[in-house]
């Protein structure tokens, strides 16, 4: 019995140590989306001003270290925003969408399916919120809002946009995207 505590014990700590603390979120080494698991490629944290405003992570099916390489994997990617502010208007989420659509895909940043896309953010984000973003192979955006799904667009241009967000030459925040690509 002892021998078996112990084991246990052991099989507890080392799956506690996989799981990431980054900036009081605790960053799961996995997540299951249609029947597939995606492993964290990197995290960190959206700053605005000197303020935490999430932690992002970028879950893929293949570790990627650059944009480019990003970009041409052709499996599913998820970007996942754990909320740390206190609130953030929709307003703003918003806002921040767009500006990071028109910075680095103007292209698409005034599309139908970006202007859907943008539409489907309704509610204000608090501390403690999830919004997940997935770009699936077939271009394919869909969001959700504490496992609530908010909406879909399909266009792998608008796909591509919506990655080049936090990814892209001008990105939301350069120290978040060298931590989500795990160069940080």
């Amino acid at each position: 019995m002892r021998k078996f505590a112990i084991a246990l014990s052991f099989l507890l700590l080392s799956s506690q140590a996989f799981a990431l603390d980054v900036g009081g979120v605790n960053v799961s080494p996995t997540v299951v989306l249609h029947q597939k698991t995606l492993s964290l490629n990197g995290a960190g944290i959206r700053k605005k001003l000197f303020i935490k405003v999430y932690v992002g992570s970028l879950y893929t099916e293949r570790k990627v270290t650059t944009t480019a390489q990003l970009l041409a994997d052709p499996g599913e990617k998820l970007v996942r925003m754990n909320f740390v502010h206190s609130k953030v208007e929709k307003e703003k989420i918003i806002e921040a969408f767009a500006e990071g659509l028109a910075n680095n895909s103007p292209g698409v940043a005034q599309s139908a399916e970006a202007k859907a896309f943008l539409s489907s953010f309704k509610d204000d984000f608090v501390a403690g919120d999830t919004v997940d973003i997935l770009v699936s192979p077939d271009g394919t955006v869909a969001a959700s809002h504490n496992g609530k799904t908010l909406g879909s667009v399909r266009s792998p241009a608008f796909a591509q946009g919506v990655l080049l967000i936090w990814f892209g030459e001008k990105p939301a925040d350069g120290g978040l995207k060298k931590g989500m690509l795990g160069n940080g």
